[in-house]
C-alpha cells in the first residue's frame, strides 16, 4: 500500500485550517496561531509532566463545549500564555465565538514551551510581546507557511540542538487525510547517539527530512541517553506540544482518541520522552469536511498513522531548523550536513 502526504504535507493539508507564525529575532521566541475557518471539533491530551496551557480543560469529552475557533503554540513559558489573547482579539473583531446571549466569546486553547534560557534577550519591559505576537500570527494565517526556526519553534531546543516547528500529513486510501504540526523543545534527542540518523527515519516519506534510514549496524550506544544542559533542564525548560487533525468526522471524545495515538508519535521520534520535565501535550481537530465517519476497522489505520505523521513533523521541525545570532545549540544541519 503506497502512502503518500497531501499536497503541501502539512497541516493545512486539513481544508479549513490555516497556520500562521509571528516571531521576534531579539527574543528568540515567537508564536504559532492555527485558525478555523469554522468552528472545529478539538480536544487534547497531555502526557508532560510540567505542562503550561489556557483553557484545555474545556476540551475534556465530559465538559460542554464542543469546538474551538483557534489554537496557539507559543513560546514565553507562561508569559506566553497571552498569546491567545491577542488571536481572540482577532477574532472577536471578525465576531467569531462561542454564543453567550448577546455576546461571542473565542474559543482558543493554548500551549506553550520554554525558551526563556536560549540566548534571546527576554527583557521586555513591564509586558511581555506574545499578546502581539498572537494576534500578528493570526492576522498572517494561510495555507502555506514556513517551518523551522519559525513561530512557536525560534527558540526552541533539544538535546544538543536547535529545535524547531514541524509538520507533515498523509492521505489514507479511505479518503480521510491526517496532518500535525508540532513546536520540538523536548529534553530528549531526535537522533540516534552522535550519528545524525533520526528515530524517525523508518516513517520518512522520501527525503523529508535527509533520507537517511536508520544507522546500519545501530551503535552501541544508540539507547544512552543525550541528554544535554541536565541542570537547566531541572528548572522546566522542555516541552513539545502539537496538533493532530484529520477531516474525518469525529466526536470529542474521538478526537481525544486521536490525540492519545498520536503520542505515540512523540516516542517514536524522541529519546527520552514524557518526562517529568517535559509539557508533552497534543491538541486534535476534526473538520468533518470529508464526511466520512471512521469504521472501528478505520480507527486501526487512524491511530498508527496519528503517529507516524507527529514522528515525521518532529523530525522535520529538527531538520529545517536555520541559525541565528546568539544561538546556544547548532542546527542539525550545521552538525551533520546538508
Amino acid at each position: 500500500m503506497t502512502i503518500k502526504p497531501g499536497s503541501r504535507n502539512s497541516l493545512a493539508d486539513i481544508a479549513g485550517i490555516r497556520v500562521g507564525n509571528a516571531a521576534s529575532s531579539s527574543l528568540k521566541s515567537g508564536v504559532t496561531a492555527i485558525i478555523c475557518d469554522q468552528p472545529t471539533i478539538a480536544s487534547v491530551h497531555v502526557m508532560g509532566g510540567g505542562p503550561g496551557t489556557r483553557d484545555t480543560e474545556l476540551l475534556s469529552p465530559k465538559n460542554t463545549v464542543e469546538s474551538v475557533d483557534a489554537l496557539v503554540l507559543s513560546g514565553g513559558s507562561a508569559f506566553g500564555l497571552d498569546a491567545a489573547s491577542g488571536v481572540q482579539s482577532m477574532l472577536r473583531e471578525q465576531g467569531r465565538g462561542f454564543a453567550i446571549g448577546p455576546v461571542t466569546v473565542p474559543i482558543v486553547p493554548s500551549a506553550i514551551l520554554f525558551d526563556l534560557i536560549n540566548g534571546g534577550d527576554k527583557d521586555w519591559g513591564e509586558y511581555p510581546p506574545y499578546r502581539e505576537l498572537g494576534k500578528e500570527a493570526a492576522l498572517a494565517a494561510s495555507a502555506d507557511f514556513a517551518i523551522g526556526s519559525e513561530g512557536a519553534g525560534v527558540g526552541a531546543m533539544v538535546a544538543g540542538l536547535k529545535g524547531g516547528l514541524g509538520t507533515a500529513s498523509i492521505k489514507l486510501q479511505n479518503g480521510i487525510t491526517i496532518a500535525a504540526l508540532v513546536a520540538v523543545n523536548a529534553i530528549g534527542s531526535p537522533v540516534i547517539a552522535e550519528t545524525g540518523h533520526f528515530w524517525a527515519s523508518p516513517f520518512e516519506i522520501g527525503d523529508e527530512f535527509g533520507g537517511r534510514s536508520l544507522p546500519s549496524p545501530m551503535p552501541p550506544d544508540a539507547t544512552d541517553l543525550q541528554i544535554k544542559f541536565r541542570e537547566a533542564a531541572k528548572s522546566g525548560t522542555n516541552t513539545t506540544i502539537g496538533i493532530i487533525a484529520t477531516d474525518a468526522v469525529l466526536t470529542k471524545a474521538q478526537a481525544e482518541r486521536l490525540a492519545i495515538a498520536s503520542h505515540d508519535g512523540f516516542a517514536r521520534a524522541l529519546w527520552p520522552v514524557h518526562t517529568p520535565l517535559d509539557g508533552d501535550l497534543v491538541f486534535s481537530l476534526a473538520t468533518g469536511a470529508t464526511k466520512i465517519t471512521p469504521s472501528m476497522d478505520d480507527w486501526i489505520d487512524l491511530s498508527a498513522h496519528a503517529a507516524s505523521v507527529m514522528s515525521r513533523a518532529i523530525a522535520r521541525g529538527i531538520f529545517e531548523a536555520s541559525s541565528a545570532s546568539y544561538d546556544l545549540l547548532p542546527t542539525w544541519k550545521e552538525k551533520y550536513g546538508p
